[in-house]
Order: structure tokens, then sequence, then C-alpha cells
């Protein structure tokens, strides 16, 4: 979003997307493309070019990592400046998601993929982790940023421990300092931080194939034997793309 007062390119809406995430994505020999939001003050407008018009065109959404999701998206003040988030590409997000649900296409939200999710169900988040859950895991390490892994756990019966059957605790990298606090509409816990509890994985109940995933998977190596294998759950996301195919 434009930040006030400010000169250059911090003064427009930029959109980006992470190469390392399009890259993963297109190990399987997919196409990925950007959707672009419509400037209501630009030369294009909704009433001639709607996200509805992309999502016809498209077989599923990825929902990448980036800025924290702002709490005035979920009825909340933010307990520090720093904390006020993103709202435009919030709203962008939230609406692109309602149309992909609305189309019965999947969905697979990454890190603030998974929060925006959360948040778009009528679901909470915790704003800062250190502040209000305590320090029992560090959720991110700006020092090391991917490189810090913690322990979940796979809750049994779960979508993910389908995926993963031989596996109960594992290690995933970890770089959010917000989670979800209370969960939204038709959601299920699929993974938790086994030291807090903090929420790691959701997936909707339901028809539509909605999965979200705290850490990120586009960072792991899948011969890192380690870390999760971020296989299973792109081959998933992608199984269900082609089946609407």
């Amino acid at each position: 979003a434009p930040r006030p007062g400010a000169t250059g390119t911090l003064r427009r809406t930029v959109q980006y997307l992470d190469p390392l995430m399009a890259n993963w994505v297109m190990s399987r020999d997919v196409v990925v493309l950007m959707v672009p939001s419509v400037d209501r003050h630009g030369l294009l407008h909704r009433n001639n070019m709607r996200l509805r018009d992309y999502v016809h065109e498209l077989d599923g959404l990825v929902l990448q990592g980036g800025a924290d999701i702002s709490p005035t998206c979920y009825g909340e003040e933010p307990l520090a400046p720093e904390w006020a988030g993103d709202r435009v590409r919030d709203d962008y997000e939230m609406e692109l998601f309602s149309e992909f649900m609305e189309a019965g296409k999947p969905v697979l939200g990454v890190c603030r993929g998974l929060q925006l999710i959360n948040v778009a169900l009528g679901g909470t988040l915790y704003q800062d982790l250190p502040t209000q859950v305590g320090p029992q895991v560090m959720h991110r390490n700006r020092e090391i940023y991917e490189a810090n892994v913690h322990e979940i756990r796979i809750e049994p019966g779960s979508g993910l421990s389908r995926l993963f059957p031989n596996t109960t605790l594992t290690q995933v990298n970890s770089l959010h300092h917000q989670a979800v606090r209370k969960l939204g509409r038709d959601l299920v816990a699929e993974a938790r931080s086994s030291a807090d509890d903090v929420i790691e994985a959701i997936r909707l109940k339901g028809r539509t194939y909605v999965l979200g995933v705290q850490w990120h998977p586009e960072f792991h190596r899948p011969d890192d034997g380690q870390l999760l294998d971020p296989g299973p759950i792109l081959e998933e996301f992608l199984a269900e793309a082609r089946r609407r195919i």
C-alpha cells in the first residue's frame, strides 16, 4: 500500500510475485500468473474488468506471504504502529479469495495467505505472538530468516496426516510473528506448534479445497531430511486444480 508522505515507488501501490513461490509451483510444469488488482483511479474500472473474469480463466489460487494482515480486518486496532498491516492488499486478496471460493476452485495459502483465509472467513489473529502468547517458541528470527525452524504436530485424522501417514512430529521453517487466534467459519486446525499449540495449518471443511500452512514450503528442499517434504502439499493442490479443468 502507498505510504503517506513517501516519494517514488513508496507512494504507489506495488504488486509482486515472489520468484521462489513461482518456481516452486512451476516445478510441476504448470503456468503461474499474478492476478493484478483493478485500480479504481486508473485506466481500467471494475465495471469493465472484474476479478471474476480472471478467476474464470484460472484453475487455482496461491496466496503468498508478505505483510501483516491489518487488524482492522477483524475488528481490532493495531497494538503497535508497525503492526498496522496492508489494508489495500488485504481487501484485494479477500475479494480474490471470495471469487475463487464462489467458483469452487482450489486455494492454497502460505504464511500470510493462511492468515488471510482465516480472517476472510471470520476468524481473528494474534497480532504479535511474543506479546500475546509468550516466548516458548521463536516463530520469527530476522537474523537467520528461513533458517529458523521449530517442531509442529500434525493432527491425527487430518488431511495432512493422510498426506504424511508416517509423520506426526516434524520440523518446518518459521518466519511469522502473527498467527490464528480464533478459527474462521468451517475451518479446522490440521497442525500445531508442538511447544505452544499455535495453529500451523488449517483446512476448510466441505467440497471446496482450501488449505493454509503457516510455514513456507517453497523454501523447503525435497532432499532436506530435517524439514517436512513440500512435494505432497503442492501435488494435492495441483491435483484439485486439474480435477476441475
